[in-house]
């Protein structure tokens, strides 16, 4: 059973989307431990939609924040605090796909903490959401530098969107990591394009 974190190179980059497709390959269950905003459009609303298969559980959030902002804006409006330490990974013998919320330094607190420093505490590896736009290559290899700096393992890149072959060349010799798939925009009804994608997913 593994513990699998999927995070982007910033906000807007398709987490959620590519979140599905690797539930749907892994016939994982799926957490997302902060929902900030849009609390009648869960995350985990979208995968559940999105999957096919029967498999997959769904772990309910530890922190649903009213308010669409950086967690530590949303939770300080709503009272709370959030700390690394406090959050409680759900009970499964399954694969676990977690979702993060924004980029590795979106902060969760006023005290510092990071949404990097809560990866180890929750999961054994990082899947890194990549998307092609000007400016992706330098976010992308700061956010790998970054948890490689960590010493968290990363599964590999997945590329969302439209595909540039000299960005995700020049990402993947640098870094020396695996590319997990490249999700192209999605032409087909929602679950049989996740389906179609997950199949050709390089996780194993």
């Amino acid at each position: 059973m593994k513990r699998i974190f999927v995070t982007g190179i910033g906000t807007e980059i398709g987490k959620t989307f590519c979140a599905a497709i690797i539930v749907e390959a892994l016939k994982a269950d799926y957490w997302k431990p902060v929902q900030a905003g849009e609390l009648d459009q869960l995350d985990s609303d979208f995968v559940r939609n999105a999957i096919s298969n029967t498999e997959s559980k769904f772990h309910p959030e530890q922190y649903l924040l009213s308010e669409p902002m950086s967690p530590h804006a949303a939770a300080k409006i709503d009272g709370i605090k959030l700390l690394p330490e406090n959050f409680e990974v759900p009970e499964t013998e399954n694969n676990l796909v977690i979702e993060g919320a924004g980029g590795l330094m979106v902060p969760l607190n006023h005290d510092g903490d990071m949404l990097i420093d809560l990866i180890p505490k929750v999961a054994d590896e990082v899947i890194l959401v990549s998307k092609n736009y000007l400016g992706s290559i330098n976010h992308t290899l700061l956010s790998i530098e970054l948890l490689k700096q960590r010493n968290i393992s990363i599964k590999g890149i997945l590329f969302n969107g439209d595909a540039n072959p000299e960005t995700e060349a020049i990402i993947l010799s640098t870094t020396g990591l695996k590319c997990l798939g490249k999700i192209p925009m999605m032409d087909q009804e929602l679950k049989g394009f996740v389906r179609e994608q997950a199949s050709k997913l390089k996780l194993l």
